[in-house]
Formats: C-alpha cells, structure tokens, sequence
C-alpha cells in the first residue's frame, strides 16, 4: 500500500527544487498535492506533469490572501487537507551582514517565517476540526550551526525551526504533528546566492569540506525526509528539527 493513500497535500515553493520533487514522491505515494509557487507557469508544469492528482496554485506565501485561496483550492478540489509543507524559501546572497539592504532582510522573514504564520492561521483550524494534520516546515542546517556570510537568512531559518517545535507542543493535542527538516546546501535555484560566487565545481569543492559525506543535498534526499515524516510511519514524531546534511551539522 502506498504511504500517502488518500492524502491530501499542500506544498509551496513547488515549481522546482525540494518542493517540486517532494510533490512527485507524494504522488507516487498516493497523494493529491496542491502545487503552489509565485513561478505559476513552473507550477502548472510539474501539476501537468503529474497528472489528475495534482493542480496548480499561484501563491506569494507572504500574502494572507494568497495563502488563504491555496488553502480553498485545495479544499475545492480535493476536499481537505491533510499534510502542508512550508518550502518555499529566500536567502540574500551571501557576504557581509552589513551589506544585506533592509528590503531583503524583510523579504527573508516574509517568505521564510511569516509565510509558516499565516499559513498555520489558515490550515490549522481545518486541521482541528478532524483532529489530525502534518505540518512540515523546511528549515535549514544554517539555523541550528550558522557560519559567515548568510547571518540574516540563518537568524529567519533559526526562527524556522524554533516554531516548529513550539508549534508542535501545541498543537499535539488536537492531534497534529509539526517538524522541521534542515537541509544542507543544495544545487538548487538559490545555490549562487548562498555560496556568494558562481556556480562552479570549484567554488562548489570549498563547502563540501565541511559536508562530512562530502556532497552537497539532493532534492530527493528532502523529499525521502518529507515522505517519511509525513506518513504513518511517523506517527509519534513532532518537534523534530530533522537535519539532512551529510553530518554537516555535527
């Protein structure tokens, strides 16, 4: 049996990368998955892609109104939800804490903590309702062991992740499990910004020092986390804060 069998899924920042590649998984697991992104054109591509189980949504998670039309989406079409996945993500790229302009200090905050508040405020009174729900928030490693350079986008990750667990020990007894995953590093749309130089094997080689398994995330190595923290396997787990980082956070 799959694991995801008449589930239904939300997952934003789901036109490429981590997201999109946990929406493939979920179907395959069984999943109906709304796939929201601001790209719309990219979302209604992997929504094409994957078939009647999945639509397309276009979504500034930032925006309240956005966020609440996802959530009618997904009940419109597919009659609930069941699991949210907060993906989408923003980074300033990487270099002095001083040089970071206010506009993407606030862009980093909007899209990376205030995007999981509003969407709580949308889907956790659906949630209560059955008494069941999963919440997966995409943290990062640079929120539990920061270093030089991405300051301000650690400190919104940090924050990621700590609501994670607060939310977690909230919401547990209306039956909802809350958990973070924290990637490393990943060759994703983002991975100039963090790096602060081009994309280059070179450039690449001076962070995979600090990787102990000496590569950088895969989109599936997410998406694995997500599928599993998702199903019943995990039925017992909330408030983990679940690194996928090849021991980078060790």
């Amino acid at each position: 049996m799959s694991m995801l069998s008449n589930k239904v899924a939300i997952v934003t920042g789901a036109a490429s990368g981590f997201g999109a590649e946990i929406s493939r998984l979920y179907v395959k697991e069984g999943a109906k998955v709304v796939v929201a992104d601001l790209n719309e054109e990219g979302a209604k591509k992997i929504a094409a892609e994957l078939g009647g189980s999945a639509i397309a949504v276009k979504c500034d998670v930032s925006r309240r109104a956005d966020i609440e039309n996802l959530v009618a989406a997904a009940v419109k079409q597919f009659g609930t939800v069941d699991i949210v996945v907060n993906n989408a993500g923003y980074t300033h790229r990487n270099g002095s804490m001083l040089t970071v302009e206010e506009a993407q200090f606030d862009r980093c905050f909007d899209v990376n903590v205030k995007a999981i508040y509003l969407m709580a405020q949308s889907v956790v009174p659906l949630m209560r309702q059955k008494k069941s729900g999963c919440i997966i928030n995409v943290g990062s490693v640079s929120g539990m062991r920061p270093r030089p350079g991405l300051v301000w986008y650690a400190a919104s990750k940090a924050a990621a992740n700590l609501v994670s667990k607060a939310m977690a020990v909230e919401l547990a007894p209306d039956g909802i499990r809350v958990n973070a995953i924290c990637p490393v590093m990943s060759a994703t749309g983002m991975i100039e910004d963090f790096m602060g130089m081009a994309n280059t094997p070179e450039n690449q080689a001076k962070f995979l020092g600090g990787i102990p398994m000496g590569r950088l995330a895969k989109p599936i190595d997410i998406a694995k986390a997500a599928l599993y923290l998702a199903s019943d396997l995990a039925d017992f787990i909330t408030g983990v804060e679940l690194p996928v980082d090849g021991g980078r956070s060790v």
